[in-house]
């Protein structure tokens, strides 16, 4: 089951792909990753609160809970 870009349109007001539901969307769609896509309501300027690199989430994904990916898979694989 993987993207299918019929049912996606790109907003260029907020630089991203949606399928018009709300708020952002995924910013892999049909991906692994629950992290949001960046918008310019939505910047990808927060750091993850696990390995605290910078610029890994966006103000949706820490509304959320969510860590980066790289930590996100760490942590599923058992590392």
């Amino acid at each position: 089951m993987g993207w299918d870009e019929d049912n996606y349109e790109y907003d260029e007001d907020e630089d991203a792909w949606s399928s018009g539901g709300e708020g952002p969307a995924f910013a892999v769609p049909g991906g692994r990753s629950a992290l949001r896509a960046a918008t310019p309501s939505n910047p990808r300027n927060l750091p993850c609160p696990t390995c605290h690199k910078p610029d890994k989430l966006t103000p949706a994904d820490r509304a959320q809970g969510y860590q980066c990916d790289a930590c996100a898979d760490a942590l599923e694989s058992g590392f």
